[in-house]
């Protein structure tokens, strides 16, 4: 078999740039907190990439000297540009095997800048952690659960400046609109959300267990189904699946922009269901196509695990000092919204905003620095009913 022909006929070379690919690519170049919200489990609502380009190394069989020496086979090293590497990663994605239950294990942070006399450091506050299961099986049913856990300073420089301020275990932020006090100690049990661990029924969005497992897995019509404007405008506006639409309803549906960043959220929110693996791959496709959103290359998520990702274009958001907001967070900053996926399996590492252009409460940090992230801890399928695990996912400070 011709390896490298087999790679390059699965990964083929991306089509030219459009006029205005070149022109977004042009306006990039010339471009120059809040508390996190409750767990959208559904996306209703690390550092700067590493390159463009992936690599991918085969070893071609038949090597060695014609002489029937020990020399190494040749090796042929192909390159992937970003986008090629993640749609690879799309093809990995629908060859996965399915079980009889599918588990979602989540952990939602947010950042802080903390402003000590002794040097500025940062946190991870708002720490939750969600762990959800499904089984496909009629009648199995499925469970919620979710824990608090305790803030944390993300990086070795962060702890030593934390520990210099005198390691305090309750650390006060400005948080949305007020002030509020994380604790570095407290962590709570696993607590069942609801008072029925099988209780049954649709999930977010008035789609079953069944009805994902019947999606169809073409890129066009899943992003017809769930990235079109209507479709976002309806869940934005809380609309329930099947609702009598209005005239009025119907303006606001066609009137009301969609950000990329809705359509990365959602996609991200709907790859933690239990979807089959060829539906999961379309939907990577979809949202690879999607205008506002690119292929970035390799990133890295807030548990340490590089994988490859797309990012939405940069937005600016501007904290002035309407609520109360103090003089140090005030400014404006810009961001981006990343999804990054193994590359081995094409399942969702998380996603997470991060830093472009520092600024307002982030004027301090540095490009890449992430501002807020929904890392998935683990996810996958099995033949028994998973059970949360005991430990944490972080070491504490």
């Amino acid at each position: 078999m011709d390896e490298v022909r087999m790679v390059r006929d699965a990964y083929p070379e991306p089509a030219p740039p459009t006029a205005r690919d070149i022109a977004r690519a042009k306006a990039l170049l010339t471009r120059a907190p809040r508390r996190t919200a409750p767990r959208l489990w559904w996306g209703l609502g690390g550092v700067v990439a590493a390159g463009t380009a992936a690599t991918v190394a085969i070893t071609l069989a038949g090597g060695g000297t014609p002489g029937g020496g020990n020399t190494p086979a040749p090796t042929s090293t192909v390159r992937l540009d970003a986008r090629s590497a993640f749609l690879a990663a799309a093809t990995k994605a629908a060859q996965q095997p399915v079980g009889n239950y599918w588990h979602d294990d989540d952990v939602l942070g947010q950042s802080y800048v903390i402003r000590a006399k002794t040097g500025t450091y940062t946190i991870t506050g708002a720490l939750t952690e969600g762990f959800d299961w499904w089984g496909t099986q009629p009648g199995v049913g499925n469970a919620f659960y979710s824990r608090e856990l305790p803030s944390r300073t993300p990086t070795k420089q962060d702890t030593a400046l934390w520990r210099k301020a005198g390691s305090p275990s309750n650390i006060r932020v400005w948080s949305s609109d007020h002030y509020w006090t994380y604790s570095t100690e407290r962590v709570t049990k696993w607590h069942l959300d609801g008072k029925d661990n099988r209780r049954a029924g649709q999930l977010p969005g008035g789609l079953s267990v069944k009805d994902l497992q019947n999606l169809p897995t073409d890129p066009a019509e899943l992003a017809k189904r769930f990235l079109s404007q209507a479709a976002l405008n309806s869940i934005a506006m809380g609309l329930p699946p099947g609702a009598k639409i209005t005239p009025e309803m119907a303006r606001r549906l066609k009137s009301r922009p969609v950000l990329p960043q809705q359509k990365l959220a959602r996609v991200s929110g709907l790859l933690r269901a239990p979807l089959p693996s060829k539906v999961r791959a379309g939907l990577m496709r979809a949202l690879a196509d999607q205008p506002g959103v690119h292929s970035i290359g390799h990133d890295t998520d807030a548990l340490g695990r590089q994988g490859v990702a797309l990012a939405t274009d940069y937005s600016p958001v501007t904290v002035t000092g309407e609520y109360g907001a103090p003089k140090a967070v005030r400014g404006t900053y810009r961001s981006r919204s990343v999804a990054i996926f193994d590359e081995r399996t094409g399942a969702l590492l998380g996603r997470q905003e991060e830093l472009t252009t520092p600024g307002g409460p982030y004027a301090e940090m540095k490009p890449g620095f992430i501002i807020n992230y929904s890392v998935v801890r683990s996810s996958g399928w099995t033949d028994t009913a998973p059970k949360p695990p005991a430990e944490l996912p972080f070491d504490r400070p």
